[in-house]
Parts: structure tokens; sequence; C-alpha cells
């Protein structure tokens, strides 16, 4: 129940602000987008500290080698610069693989504990950032994004892969699945379920494109 419930508030949120900048001046753009920008990274230097006085980090943990951990970082770089590159991987990013893990949330505890909220509030702003930036601000994808940001993701799943085999680590759940249920759970055994997951999220990416491209038929 919780998780819809925070899918709920996300599209609020990502709907009142993308109301807010596009009718709004200038300067309000600008607040929204370093407002968002902020909360991203407060909320993770709180996350960092919180876990480390639990004692549950080790020194990996503090390199995003999460996709979701990563798309935080790119999102407030978006936020704070409107780099087209950082643009369009939020936008697909946040799309597909955020929303998904709002919708299966591989996170410890439950409402109202910090780490539910920490989870779910971070994810919940990448997916409003996105929608702020492309739909509010008109920073749309460029043509071939979903092949850029498709490959941009698998060099990141790359070394990502290098650290999980130096490590003995399962960022990005390259090398197993994780241990609560996702959508991974349907896709079969390693490693076919990566193939899958990248298929489905290359599928999803270009689906992700079509309201541009109806635009430029236009």
């Amino acid at each position: 129940m919780g998780r819809w419930v925070a899918l709920a508030v996300t599209g609020l949120a990502a709907t009142g602000l993308t109301l807010l900048v596009r009718r709004g001046p200038g300067a309000l753009a600008r607040a929204v987008r370093v407002g968002l920008a902020s909360l991203l990274l407060a909320g993770t230097a709180g996350y960092i500290v919180g876990e480390t006085v639990a004692g549950r980090l080790s020194v990996w943990d503090f390199v995003p080698l999460h996709l979701c951990d990563f798309a935080i970082f790119v999102a407030a770089f978006a936020l704070l610069t409107l780099r087209p590159l950082a643009v369009e991987i939020v936008w697909f990013w946040a799309l597909s693989g955020t929303v998904l893990a709002i919708v299966t949330p591989d996170v410890a505890g439950s409402f109202p504990e910090w780490r539910w909220l920490a989870y779910f509030g971070l994810h919940g702003a990448v997916v409003a950032s996105a929608v702020v930036l492309v739909v509010g601000l008109g920073r749309e994808p460029r043509r071939g994004a979903p092949w850029r940001v498709f490959g941009w993701t698998a060099l990141y799943a790359a070394i990502v892969g290098v650290v999980d085999l130096a490590t003995g680590a399962n960022y990005l759940y390259l090398r197993h699945k994780p241990a609560r249920p996702t959508l991974l759970d349907w896709f079969g055994p390693w490693p076919v379920y990566l193939v899958v997951a990248a298929a489905i999220g290359l599928a999803l990416f270009h689906l992700l494109m079509l309201p541009f491209r109806a635009g430029d038929e236009a």
C-alpha cells in the first residue's frame, strides 16, 4: 500500500512543480531547480550520515554504484546546469528504472521509519526532477537519445560489473537478484534476467521518446 501512496505523491508533486515552472517567472523556475537539487543532495547526505552512524556502510557504499543512486547525482547536475545529455539520462532512467524501483522497492523497514522515507523521498524527487526538466522547462530529448542513453547505461553497468567482480558485491544486481521480490523475478535466472532487463529498458527508452518524435513529425 505504501508504495502506491508514494507513487501518487510523486505524481502530484511532479505535476504541481511542472505547472509552477511553466506558468511562473524565470526566477521561480530557477528556485524550483535549485530547490530540487538541494533536496536530492541534502537527502543523500542525510541518508549516508544515518547509515554511517548505524555502522551499515562500507567504503564502496559512498560510490553511487546502484543506478537509482547515480540518478540522484545526475538529476542534481541536470537541474543545476541544464546540460542536454544529463537531462536525457535523467528522463529515461527516472521514468523507467526509478519508477519501477518505487513500484517494487528493495528497502528495509516501513512507514514512517527514516530509511523508508529516505528511499521513497529520494526516488520520488528524481522522478519529479525529470518531469520538471522535460515537461516543465521544455528540455526535450534530442534525436537518437534512446540509443545514446542506452550506450551510456551499458558503459556504467560495465564499470559497476568490474567493481562487483573485484569486491564480491552485487551492485546493479549484476551477480544475482535482490533478496526481496522485484520484477527481476519474472525475467528468468542469471544471466538471462540481465539480458531481458536490458531489452525491456531499451524498449521503455523508445516508448518514452515517442511524444517527442510525434512533435518532430508535426
